[in-house]
């Protein structure tokens, strides 16, 4: 059985792959880079909220999505990945509790998110 650890780093390797293959690396770059600190700084809904306006991220918000929401909570899911702004929509029934977990998760998530992006997307273009 795989650690949680394991199962973020194998998550995140995925999506960044997959970034990898689409022409908005650079965009999903620069946003993994960043939203750590908009998260800290500004809380996770506005964060997402902000992400979702740009609208050039929406592989990095369905990822985020996708983690959260259903392969962290259910290892062995099957299930497509979510829409993109599923876990923006989450917070209008939310508790606390959820928002506190979602945000430490994908704090947590973004780490690894970091690590490969770093390593295997090409430097963004400013």
């Amino acid at each position: 059985m795989k650690t949680l650890d394991q199962r973020r780093a194998h998550h995140a390797w995925e999506t960044v792959t997959s970034a990898a293959k689409h022409q908005d690396s650079d965009d999903f770059k620069r946003a993994v880079m960043s939203l750590p600190a908009q998260i800290v700084g500004s809380g996770l809904g506005p964060a997402l909220s902000f992400l979702l306006a740009k609208g050039k991220t929406t592989h990095l918000l369905q990822a985020l999505s996708d983690w959260v929401l259903d392969k962290h909570p259910n290892p062995t899911s099957t299930r497509p990945a979510p829409a993109a702004d599923a876990l923006l929509q989450q917070f209008k029934e939310a508790d606390t509790v959820f928002l506190r977990r979602a945000t430490s998760e994908t704090l947590a998530y973004l780490q690894w998110l970091k690590r490969f992006a770093e390593a295997e997307l090409p430097e963004a273009s400013n």
